[in-house]
Formats: structure tokens, sequence, C-alpha cells
């Protein structure tokens, strides 16, 4: 007597492929994994709840309601009427804003370049010289420093008179130099003058990014006989460059914002040869107390900030490291 072995439809096939996939949705959603999920998912929104309720509160509504007065013609005084794109065509013939947005970019050009070699030379120095805690704090000594307080230090300090550098460089007969009262060198003082004062805390978070490149490939660029040189630049800067570009972008918009440093030491002088478009924002709205035209420029600006971040975040892949 012979026997056959009965073959499943695909009937039958599909019908146990269901149960099973039920039995394992059952089983893993009564583990106590998906329990602790569920609560960490909860924890995590009332955590970043205040974080979203400011931003709302402080960024977001403040943007919707500067974005509204642009189109508005308010002295602060009155009711505001609403002018269309007045305000925004009148910054095309305004001269002193296009002035304003010319010394910005140079000041702008300046500092982070300065900012960001100074940073890179600093951390590949602490990299290869010294890793000590009292070095890094020293370091950030100026970054702790007020930018008011940085202003009325240097004041004094490069004053053409009383001013200590001036002394010094009069020993080269150089000088007097009247570093914020000559229009010539005023905005490219303002530039160097803070970019002293950051270059501490780019070169520490420079330093930081640095941490995370593994040793191993700097010892087989040694063993090959790569120079000094060779590995900072193949290995080093290529490696490092999610760290430089997200230190490049903050400071970029950080240096776009200048505003305290120039109102101490040169409130917008000599002329306009200081006066950035932050200190133009400034004066139009509290001081002309035209508040519709000064929130034109500053959505000007957001705009040219949101638009130049992103094209340097493309541009450069930040999110990506040649590790990767």
């Amino acid at each position: 007597m012979t026997t056959t072995a009965v073959q499943p439809t695909r009937a039958q096939n599909r019908g146990g492929l269901r149960g099973r996939l039920r039995a394992n949705k059952s089983a893993h959603g009564n583990k106590p994994g998906h329990k602790h999920s569920s609560k960490d998912a909860r924890a995590a929104i009332w955590f970043l709840a205040p974080a979203v309720l400011g931003f709302l509160i402080f960024y977001f509504v403040p943007i919707v309601r500067g974005i509204q007065m642009s189109f508005t013609d308010w002295n602060l005084l009155e009711d505001a009427h609403w002018i269309g794109f007045d305000n925004y065509t009148r910054l095309l013939s305004d001269a002193t804003f296009l002035n304003a947005v010319k010394v910005t970019v140079i000041y702008v050009v300046v500092n982070i370049t300065t900012q960001t070699i100074l940073g890179l030379l600093i951390a590949v120095l602490m990299q290869r010289v010294s890793q000590s805690t009292w070095v890094r704090s020293t370091l950030l000594l100026p970054w702790l420093v007020p930018n008011v307080t940085i202003a009325a230090i240097t004041l004094f300090i490069l004053d053409p008179t009383v001013g200590l550098l001036n002394h010094v460089i009069g020993f080269l007969d150089i000088g007097p130099i009247s570093f914020y009262g000559n229009p010539d060198i005023a905005i490219y003082t303002v530039a160097l003058v803070n970019s002293w004062r950051n270059m501490g805390y780019t070169g520490l978070l420079l330093f930081a990014g640095m941490q995370t490149i593994p040793k191993m490939i700097y010892e087989s660029a040694d063993t090959e006989g790569a120079s000094t040189w060779q590995s900072f630049r193949f290995i080093t800067v290529p490696l490092l460059r999610p760290i430089l570009v997200m230190v490049i972008v903050v400071s970029m918009i950080g240096s776009f914002q200048i505003f305290d440093t120039v109102s101490v030491a040169t409130k917008g002088g000599p002329g306009n040869a200081t006066r950035v478009i932050y200190l133009y924002i400034y004066e139009k709205a509290f001081e002309q107390f035209d508040m519709g035209y000064a929130s034109a420029m500053a959505v000007v600006l957001m705009a040219a900030l949101v638009i130049l971040t992103l094209f340097q975040l493309r541009l450069a892949r930040s999110n990506e490291s040649d590790m990767d």
C-alpha cells in the first residue's frame, strides 16, 4: 500500500502565514519593551514641551508678527496702516541700508575667516602641545566676557593718544593710529576684536571634533611617512568637516547679528563706516520710530540668513564625513 504526501494549497499557506503574523504582532505588542518605549515617548514629549512652548512664544510668534508689521506704516504711537510692499521697495533706494549691507558683509567675511583660521590653529596646537584643563579654561576667558565690556576695554587699548597698542607700535616709528576713528579700517578693527574674543571658543569646538578622529589613522599616516602638514590637510580637515561647517554656520549667523560692539565703540561711525544692518534696524525702530520699515529690514536679513545657511549646509554636506 502506498501513501501520497498531501501538499498544502496556496490558500492554506496564506492562512497559516496570516496566523503566524497575527501571533507575532500580538506577542510583540505584549512585550515589556513595547510598554517601555511608550513611556519613553511620553517622557520625551514632557521634556520637549517647555522648549517647544518657548520657541513658539519667543520666536515663532514674534517672527509672524514682524512679517505682518513689515507690510505696515507704524510709528508706535498711532495705529498701523497697511501699505503692502512699499517698505520693501523703499529698501532698494535707501543708500544707508545698502551701505549697511556692504559694511555687514565686510565684517562677516573678515570675522569668519580670521576666527576660523585662528580657532583651527589653536585646536591643532592644543592637540599636539597641551590638552590641560587650565589651558582650555584660559582660552575661554575672552569668550566669557560680554561684548560690551570687550568694546569698552579695547576703546582704551586702541586709543590713539593713551592706548597701549599705540605706545607699543610707537617704538617702531609707526602711528599713532586711530583704529576706531579711521573710516578705512574701523570695520576691520571691530571684526578683528570680535575674532580675538571668539577664537578660543571656536578652537575648543574644533578641538573637541578632533578627539573623535581615530588615532590609528594618524598612526598609519606616520607609518607611511606622511608629514605633519599632510596629516592635517588629508586627514584632519576632511574628517573634521561636519564640526567645521557647524562652527562656520553658527559663527556666520552670529556675525550678521553684530550690534553691541559697534554700538559701544563707534556708534556706527565715523560716518557710516561701521553702521551695520542690526544697528540701522535699531535706529529706525527705536530712535526714529519707523517700526514697519525696520521690520522689513529684519525680514530681509532673516531670509538672507536662512538662504545662506541652507546653501552652505548643502554645499559642504555637513551631515557627512569622510569616515562614513
